[in-house]
């Protein structure tokens, strides 16, 4: 039996890419389990997945000065010893990780057990966590030409980011009868993103009404962010979080506005939905999202929108801009050159496997 433990957490854009090669390598046959923290997102999303999970021990990797820095690295050695443990009983052929704090224990637990990892690089520049897995990784898959540059040592290959296929498979009548939305206007899909969902969900809120006289609102609000006196208003739909409507809704969207999480941005590309992006700030972030932002809009996939310039009147202002260019911007999507990257990934992983079989 062919056997595989993925890793990765913290965020969803840490797992959800996994989830579109789970599927290929099920179809092929692969028995897999998977690691990461107790309280992450990732443990809801696999779960749903019916896939074995395991939490270990993990701590945060910082970049400024915190006192849980002096305390996390204990649990750093825990969860790696954890991570050794389970992966000597489970056995699996590879690991492929998608980053996020947690990957680090299980990727140093490989090294340890002698097992080969893949890791993927989502954004544009590493993060902290595939930074310190570097030297313990066989191969790293990137989803952005221009990573490349950053990583030295001959194990990168640019393989795109791995894409769901239910994500591209939705009904947009099915997206409108979920919200009670009519055809004849179109539909504008706001996503804030499990970190950054509250300063966009006020500058919607604000213009609100003005919106609503040209276009119809589904607004995935984050958890515990709706807001119970705008229920009910007619063409305006919030949800705190979605799974498997999310493909029925993004069918139905005619424009985007969102954080510039790479995973988000790739699957909305791939959906071919025009993107208002309002990317983290640098204050709240490794500055990450500008850049992937600054990508796409060199490209003409999006119109961009700093956080800092982020008011009612260029918001509203933006959204406007986008739907009168929305016909160009679809015109560069279908010129795109990033397809999907789960099938090169797919093929990395069975070229290992077959070489540590030799």
């Amino acid at each position: 039996m062919k056997k595989i433990v993925f890793t990765g957490g913290g965020t969803a854009g840490h797992v959800t890419p996994n989830l579109a090669v789970m599927a290929e390598l099920r179809r092929q046959g692969w028995d897999m389990e998977y690691i990461g923290s107790r309280d992450g997102i990732e443990k809801d999303i696999i779960d749903h997945e019916g896939i074995p999970f395991h939490h270990i021990a993990s701590g945060k990797l910082r970049r400024y000065f915190d006192l849980k820095n002096f305390k996390d690295p204990l649990r750093v050695i825990q969860g790696t010893l954890q991570a050794y443990r389970l992966l000597r009983r489970i056995r699996p052929h590879i690991v492929f990780s998608k980053g996020g704090f947690v990957s680090v224990p299980v990727i140093v637990g490989c090294r340890l057990a002698g097992i080969p990892v893949i890791a993927h690089e989502s954004d544009l520049t590493p993060g902290l966590a595939n930074k310190i897995s570097m030297p313990f990784v066989s191969r790293i898959c990137v989803t952005f030409p221009e990573t490349l540059k950053h990583l030295r040592g001959g194990k990168a290959e640019c393989t795109g980011l791995p894409i769901r296929e239910q994500i591209l498979k939705g009904s947009a009548a099915k997206g409108r009868q979920l919200c009670d939305f009519h055809s004849s206007k179109p539909v504008l899909f706001i996503m804030g993103g499990s970190l950054g969902a509250q300063k966009i969900n006020q500058s919607v809120r604000s213009i609100l009404d003005s919106l609503l006289k040209e276009f119809q609102i589904i607004h995935i609000c984050g958890k515990g962010n709706t807001d119970p006196g705008l229920q009910g208003i007619r063409g305006y739909r919030q949800f705190e979080y979605v799974k498997d409507e999310l493909p029925d809704l993004l069918a139905s969207a005619s424009l985007v506005i969102s954080r510039a999480g790479s995973t988000s941005i790739f699957e909305f590309l791939a959906a071919r939905k025009p993107m208002l992006l309002i990317p983290l700030s640098r204050a709240a972030s490794r500055g990450d999202q500008i850049l992937n932002a600054e990508s796409f809009r060199s490209q003409g996939y999006c119109e961009v929108l700093q956080e800092e310039e982020l008011t009612a009147d260029s918001l509203l202002s933006g959204v406007r801009s986008l739907y009168a260019d929305r016909e160009r911007v679809l015109a560069n999507m279908e010129r795109s050159p990033y397809g999907d990257g789960t099938a090169q990934i797919v093929r990395l992983i069975e070229a290992h496997r077959l070489k540590e079989g030799s």
